[in-house]
């Protein structure tokens, strides 16, 4: 019993050693290589998998080592890569954001589901004599796309906020809505179906009251929950339960009849609307992308080139006859609403080829003797091979929306929140404080606190204000730090702005940062560190009260504002002294005065 128990021990952690080595070379290779890496983990799935080393290992034992036998031993956290990735894509938008694709997302997805799954049944019957079961089935399964591989390379490719993007991800949507009817269409198509027609209404009323029990579960427990995880100020406990939220907004939507991603992507959607947004995704991002190339390689594992081999014509002609069909509907339809050609032609070539829920269809079309045991053996690998050429086809696609403007509607949400702004570390007494300046006199900011009562008190007043630990740089990029105004830096940790001002400096050298210091020698070292400007609180709160007291005792204003100001400039001589390598500029009304005489509005009144 032992030895049974550390044999499957051992086959379970050299499969995660192989996934886990992919990982760690083809992202990096294929990435120096300006290559998709979705095309990386699908070459090393098939390397690895039963028809590449794992055919060879009976000759030579020694590729056992590095081949997967079993693909299904990974399935479960293959399905889990593509919630994740769903779950993300959620996090991006909002239920606001997707009621405004609506139209999009029902009219356009709509039409591709309805239209596609036609124009290839036709072909199906005219190209290769199917029967009508037989050519539904495959109607049904083409028409369907690849949801991971798609959004894995609009993703990588920064293209998801394109009209292109948007367009392929409302009708990734609507497939994935469209799962429930085309699994009832199958049962329909069966001889003696249970119930035909009849019985969709009662499973589909059953689907939407579980979405409807889980966005109104969500909106309830959400804030709660991780309201009480950020109070623990624990890493490890906000990872559980942001995986918590993706697992169980999937099992609830797969218990439903629905889809797992489909649940994940309510989950984003709800956390979209919460203060812990960006926070989750960085704490998610690094399982997603993981987990996802776990995906990528079984899928990867399923092509066989033996296969192919003995049958190349009708592989490849089912496989360029659907993504053909499948672009000459998008793009004009595309069209239709109001999408550019050279945007429509992008999404058509993006979602032509089949994707993973076809090889469910085409499994349950094969069980059920709607197709042959050998037609759906062809028609999985055609779809295997089309997911594997959607990096490639991305390629012209691109180039094409490169060359020309697109005409639709202006990019989501992703690209508002790339415009200029300040962002603000912290938001406490300062914090505040900055924050409405700025307001005042009409500049946009972000504040960013770690403090979740605090960031619960203020978005209640409409502040702008996340939960988060901004010394973490894939937060900083969340925040889009490329495109900041200015980071002003008013945590109280001495340590902790330390960290970030050096962080934010290497990854932004031309920022303006201004940083609160506690003392001289605390600003002399946010200058050594990077900051544009660090201002001493105990400084300027002493000199203003000196300044008040000898006024109030009755000496003359004008000599209490020249010794403040002299007084001011030891302090500022003797920062320069403890960094001498920084350019520090003058603090307080010194600055106004200089400013004002820069730009010719006269001298400051002392």
């Amino acid at each position: 019993m032992h030895g049974e128990f550390a044999s499957a021990d051992l086959a379970f952690f050299k499969d995660a050693l192989i996934v886990l080595a992919a990982a760690a070379v083809v992202v990096p290779l294929f990435h120096r290589l300006r290559l998709s890496p979705v095309l990386g983990f699908l070459l090393v799935g098939l390397a690895v998998g039963p028809h590449g080393a794992g055919m060879l290992a009976s000759r030579l034992p020694w590729l056992g080592f590095a081949s997967i036998a079993s693909p299904g031993a990974i399935a479960p956290i293959a399905r889990l890569g593509v919630a994740l990735l769903l779950f993300m894509i959620g996090l991006e938008l909002s239920f606001e954001r997707l009621w405004r694709m609506r139209r999009l997302v029902f009219g356009l997805g709509g039409a591709q589901v309805a239209l596609s799954a036609l124009g290839v049944d036709f072909a199906a019957r005219a190209a290769f004599g199917l029967g009508g079961a037989a050519a539904a089935v495959l109607g049904i399964a083409f028409a369907m796309s690849s949801t991971a591989v798609v959004m894995a390379v609009l993703s990588a490719e920064k293209r998801l906020p394109t009209p292109a993007g948007r367009a392929a991800f409302a009708m990734l949507l609507f497939q994935d809505l469209a799962a429930v009817p085309a699994l009832f269409v199958l049962g329909a198509l069966r001889p003696g179906g249970p119930g035909g027609w009849d019985g969709l209404w009662p499973v589909l009323a059953q689907a939407v009251a579980a979405v409807a029990l889980l966005v109104g579960l969500g909106r309830l427990a959400l804030r709660p929950l991780f309201r009480g995880v950020a109070r623990m100020q624990s890493a490890d406990v906000f990872v559980a339960a942001s995986l918590l939220v993706v697992m169980a907004s999937g099992l609830a939507t797969a218990a439903a009849g629905l889809s797992m991603p489909l649940g994940a992507l309510i989950g984003g959607l709800l956390l979209a609307g919460t203060e812990y947004r960006r926070q989750v995704e960085v704490t998610i991002e690094p399982f997603r992308g993981l987990f996802l190339g776990v995906f990528l390689l079984s899928t990867g594992m399923g092509l066989d080139p033996a296969l192919l081999f003995a049958h190349p014509a009708p592989v490849l002609a089912l496989a360029g006859l659907a993504a053909a069909i499948k672009l000459a509907l998008i793009a004009p339809f595309a069209r239709l609403f109001g999408i550019s050609w050279a945007a429509g032609i992008e999404a058509g070539l993006l979602l032509g080829p089949g994707g993973e829920f076809g090889f469910v269809l085409l499994g349950i079309g094969a069980a059920e003797g709607l197709l042959g045991r050998g037609e759906a053996d062809l028609a999985r690998l055609a779809t295997a091979l089309g997911m594997a050429a959607i990096p490639l086809l991305a390629l012209p696609g691109r180039a094409l929306a490169h060359r020309r403007a697109p005409a639709a509607p202006a990019a989501p949400a992703a690209s508002e929140e790339a415009a200029p702004r300040v962002l603000i570390a912290g938001f406490g007494r300062v914090g505040r404080t900055v924050g409405a300046m700025l307001a005042r006199h009409g500049v946009s900011f972000l504040a960013i606190d770690r403090d979740p009562d605090r960031v619960a008190a203020e978005r209640k007043r409409g502040q702008p204000v996340h939960y988060g630990d901004m010394t973490r740089p894939e937060l900083l990029r969340r925040l889009h730090l490329e495109t900041a105004r200015a980071l002003v830096v008013t945590l109280d940790d001495p340590g902790v702005a330390d960290t970030l001002v050096a962080l934010a400096r290497r990854m932004r050298p031309d920022l303006l940062i201004v940083a609160r210091a506690r003392d001289s020698a605390h600003a002399a070292h946010l200058y050594r560190t990077g900051a544009s400007d660090a201002v001493p609180e105990t400084v300027e709160a002493s000199l203003q009260l000196s300044e008040a007291v000898l006024v109030d005792l009755g000496v003359p204003m004008g000599p209490v504002i020249a010794s403040i100001h002299e007084k001011r400039a030891e302090f500022q001589e003797a920062i320069r002294a403890m960094a001498p390598e920084a350019e520090i500029r003058s603090l307080g009304r010194h600055r106004l005065r200089d400013a004002l005489r820069r730009g010719g509005g006269g001298a400051a009144p002392d």
